[in-house]
């Protein structure tokens, strides 16, 4: 198998082609990872593998890959849910079970890429269950989740389950900015780093400034730690009382930023693009309480991928912030 727009996760990638090679490639994937990911890239490029009808497969110009990459191709069938608990209906995956029985239109496969699968009740997933027990031969199934823990161990036990991770920075930018000419590639490199190689969101943040008041908050955040102004840094962190994900994003800008101080007087690239603060941190706190800040980081981002209360978060990272530089 060839991937084109799904980078990075080599392993999966070598599984898969692999799994096509040797003739076993599963009738059911469970792809898991947070959104932006690339989940439904990584459906559609196995579509273009399978479906292609070139010499060199897939070659993306032969008429079944052209409609696959227009998205028209009839024998791709696409459902999604809203986003909200339980909005994945069981009348869709009867729909499915309906549908799935009859044979394909052009193609040697008939796909299917079910969407937010972590938002189906139980009864559409027992629904499901049924035809995962007994597909028909060109049957596949992509069931997108955030995480595999929102799907029954029975449906899961009849899927393989693949779990796409985050691109390096540099993989990263190189993908946007080849794609997206008019976005500069320190930019792009600063979004992957803060999203943590998450291609989708990195792109959303460019295209809505929300990148740019990430790191607004963080430069924010690091002055009045330089300062030395406790009232100031609370009024930083006040944004992420009811945004998980930024304050998730801005902790790990702030650890580049800590690190580009680390290493500031040595001459390395600073990866944060925020050199004036690097450097006034790197004359104002000694390595060790630099090193502090970059550990505090990492716990708190830890916490906050874990689900804590925000507003615990947000004392706790003043307070552990302050503690590092021997506040």
């Amino acid at each position: 198998m060839k991937f084109t727009d799904f980078v990075g996760n080599e392993k999966i990638k070598q599984q898969l082609s692999f799994l096509q090679a040797s003739g076993r490639l599963p009738h059911a994937f469970v792809i898991e990872g947070e959104q932006g990911m690339g989940k439904r890239t990584l459906a559609r490029e196995i579509a273009l593998n399978l479906f292609c009808r070139g010499d060199d497969k897939p070659c993306r110009q032969c008429p079944q890959c052209s409609k696959v990459l227009k998205n028209i191709h009839p024998d791709i069938y696409e459902y999604s849910a809203t986003g909200g608990a339980r909005s994945f209906h069981v009348d869709v995956v009867r729909d499915v079970k309906d549908n799935v029985y009859v044979s394909p239109n052009e193609a040697d496969y008939k796909i299917y890429i079910l969407g937010n699968c972590q938002c189906m009740n139980e009864s559409a997933q027992n629904a499901l269950l049924k035809v995962l027990e007994e597909p028909p031969e060109y049957a596949v199934f992509f069931l997108t989740v955030d995480n595999k823990s929102a799907l029954l161990e029975t449906v899961l036990s009849r899927s393989t389950v693949i779990s796409v991770e985050g691109v390096s920075a540099n993989i990263g930018a190189d993908y946007i900015c080849s794609h997206n000419p008019d976005i500069d590639y320190d930019d792009a490199l600063r979004a992957c780093t803060v999203w943590g190689g998450n291609i989708g969101k990195a792109l959303e943040s460019l295209s809505d400034s929300r990148l740019a008041r990430i790191n607004n908050i963080a430069c924010d955040i690091c002055r009045a730690l330089t300062d030395n102004n406790e009232y100031s840094l609370l009024c930083a962190c006040s944004v992420f009382e009811k945004d998980r994900e930024m304050l998730a994003a801005a902790l790990v800008l702030l650890k580049t930023i800590f690190r580009d101080a680390l290493v500031f007087c040595e001459g390395c690239d600073v990866l944060s693009g925020n050199s004036e603060i690097a450097k006034d941190f790197s004359t104002k706190f000694s390595k060790k309480k630099i090193m502090n800040l970059i550990y505090a980081s990492e716990n708190l981002y830890t916490l906050t991928v874990s689900n804590a209360n925000n507003a615990v978060l947000i004392t706790k990272l003043c307070y552990d912030f302050r503690r590092a530089i021997g506040r």
